[in-house]
């Protein structure tokens, strides 16, 4: 199937997790701290990027299909910040509000090109903060064409057996970015996307190829599963479904920056699971997507322009 920029600007891709805001200060690094051995750095110039699930939903929308946002965040400055540059790029949004929860920040102090530190702001809720937007995902699910789940384990998505239980009965593809060591709660969704890493820490490592083919398959088959496409960074991407297991390789290329790669990912398989592509076929462009986007510095997207041409 030939995916048109037309018919990608009628898919339509509904994003529900964890969103953040990611911020950058660039200065310049010119001598040590008299007070501990630490670099001094002369603050020049600041960046304000979305982050999270809310960098998820700018990437489906920069590729060129349709973002809705539903999240929750704090009522907080940063909250309004991720408000205002959400609306700048034309990502909607279902936005709950709740007073005790802070909106995540993540602060990056780059010198000399170089990220020298990273600072998170967040607090982790002691509640269901996505319950009490049900409704609005509800209302929502039938303006869709995919669902995609991008869970970064900050207690947004604790419970969400019954979001993937109504898409999967409106007949909608449901996409998981998966986070924590039980994946249990993600049954029933028509794919995950784990990295190696996180794979390993459900299913245990494996030693070959035919370990990692039988143990991918049985978490497949337990949970209920379309496919589960595992990330392997420099190794590329396998896909394992029904139909076996198919492979990738990287695409080689000058690795500059790998943040938010995974959301590049994970973004262009729902767009194009949207369109009517299944995840096999979608995988050899979502790999060439992510090869893309870790030639650019921080959270970053990609085109429709650079994917296809």
């Amino acid at each position: 199937m030939t995916v048109t920029p037309q018919r990608l600007a009628e898919a339509r891709v509904l994003v529900v997790g964890d969103a953040m805001l990611d911020r950058y200060w660039f200065g310049a690094v010119e001598r040590i701290s008299p007070e501990a051995p630490v670099p001094v750095v002369k603050v020049n110039r600041e960046e304000e990027r979305l982050g999270g699930a809310a960098n998820v939903a700018l990437n489906v929308k920069t590729l060129g299909a349709q973002a809705t946002l539903l999240t929750v965040v704090g009522d907080d400055e940063p909250a309004r910040t991720l408000e205002r540059l959400l609306k700048r790029d034309g990502v909607a949004t279902l936005l709950g509000r709740d007073p005790k929860l802070y909106t995540i920040v993540k602060l990056r102090v780059i010198g000399r090109s170089q990220q020298l530190i990273r600072v998170d702001f967040e607090n982790q809720p002691d509640h269901e903060v996505l319950s009490g937007m049900l409704v609005d995902y509800e209302r929502a699910l039938p303006e869709h064409d995919a669902v995609l789940f991008s869970d970064y384990g900050k207690g947004g998505l604790t419970h969400i057996p019954r979001m993937i239980e109504l898409a999967r009965g409106a007949g909608k593809p449901v996409l998981v970015d998966p986070k924590g060591s039980d994946y249990r709660r993600y049954a029933g969704a028509s794919v995950i996307t784990p990295n190696r890493a996180e794979l390993a820490q459900v299913v245990g490592s494996w030693s070959d190829e035919a370990q990692l083919l039988q143990r991918a398959q049985a978490l497949r088959t337990e949970l209920g599963l379309q496919a589960l496409l595992l990330t392997r960074s420099e190794e590329g991407m396998t896909v394992f479904d029904a139909a076996g297991d198919a492979s990738v390789p990287a695409q080689a290329r000058e690795v500059f920056d790998v943040t938010g790669a995974g959301d590049t990912v994970i973004a262009t398989l729902a767009a194009l699971m949207a369109c009517g592509l299944s995840a096999r076929e979608a995988m050899p462009l979502a790999n060439r997507a992510g090869s893309i986007v870790v030639g650019k510095f921080g959270t970053a997207s990609v085109r429709y322009e650079e994917l296809f041409t």
